[in-house]
């Protein structure tokens, strides 16, 4: 099979922005979603669009996951994807999941006798759609190298970062602090709101200061105007990763008091019901 084939197994916005940059790009794209009209655009563009994630992976060397959380990579990647593929495939998993989980799918892949190259993607799904992200990349340099052309696609930046569980670290790190930069703008904003300055004109303020950041700006914008579907960052993600973060900083000795409070925050959010809101919704909880 062709090297410009692939399979791509997940296709939320993220994975839908990446695929639709692969198929613009002129990869031949076999695609499968848990929920299936997510995949009709794709269809439209040239996509062929699979019944189950093992007909997906058929007949193809290099797969790309973009799942939401360790259960479902689970799921898919170990209970229908490795039996379906030829040993010497290569698993391009973008999903976000914590460094341990990381590493151990790396590990139970080699002894399937497959690839797993670790491709943390870091913007949001128009980034994903024109080939922008950021790419924080893990494992085997052979196995990088084998599929840059892929990764050059869909990312503007490569990142190698080295053993596995590094880029995982990597983008929890920086997860962590757009959950606290979203969260202390909606507490700053909530603030100044209860004491009687205008809501908008402080959003504007706030983006247009020094304090402020490309996240902030972006998120106020979101805020100023209650764009919270469809979301560029569900709330229910934010936590997942904030969790994980926390986590596995324990682990390596490091207490995250500030941080664990934003987790509780979007905690509260998800229990709220706004799990599939973007996070600038938190400002809607203060």
């Amino acid at each position: 099979m062709s090297s410009n084939t692939l399979a791509f197994i997940g296709l939320g916005r993220m994975g839908g922005g990446m695929a639709h940059r692969l198929l613009g790009a002129g990869y031949r794209l076999t695609v499968h979603n848990r929920t299936a009209e997510r995949a009709v655009p794709l269809l439209a563009e040239g996509a062929v669009v699979a019944g189950s994630p093992a007909a997906a992976v058929a007949d193809v060397r290099t797969v790309l996951l973009s799942l939401s959380d360790e259960a479902a990579v689970d799921k898919v990647l170990f209970g229908d994807v490795v039996p379906a593929l030829e040993p010497g495939s290569t698993v391009i998993d973008t999903s976000t999941v914590s460094p341990e989980y990381a590493r151990r799918c790396a590990a139970r892949l080699a002894e399937a006798g497959l690839r797993r190259v670790e491709a943390c993607v870091v913007g949001n799904p128009l980034q994903a759609r024109e080939g922008q992200l950021r790419v924080f990349v893990s494992g085997a340099d052979a196995d990088i190298e084998a599929v840059r052309p892929v990764l050059e696609t869909i990312g503007s930046e490569i990142v190698p970062l080295g053993a596995p569980g590094a880029a995982a670290t990597a983008k929890l790190i920086l997860n962590l602090l757009l959950g606290a930069q979203v969260a202390s703008l909606a507490e700053a904003v909530t603030y100044g709101q209860r004491t009687g300055l205008d809501r908008d004109r402080l959003l504007a303020t706030i983006a247009g200061s020094g304090f402020s950041s490309q996240v902030m700006r972006f998120r106020a914008e979101l805020m100023r105007t209650g764009s919270y579907q469809p979301a560029f960052f569900r709330s229910a993600l934010m936590e997942k990763d904030l969790r994980l973060a926390v986590a596995d900083a324990a682990q390596a000795g490091v207490e995250m008091p500030v941080l664990d409070t934003v987790r509780a925050r979007f905690a509260a959010v998800v229990e709220a019901g706004d799990g599939d809101r973007d996070a600038a919704v938190l400002i809607e909880h203060s």
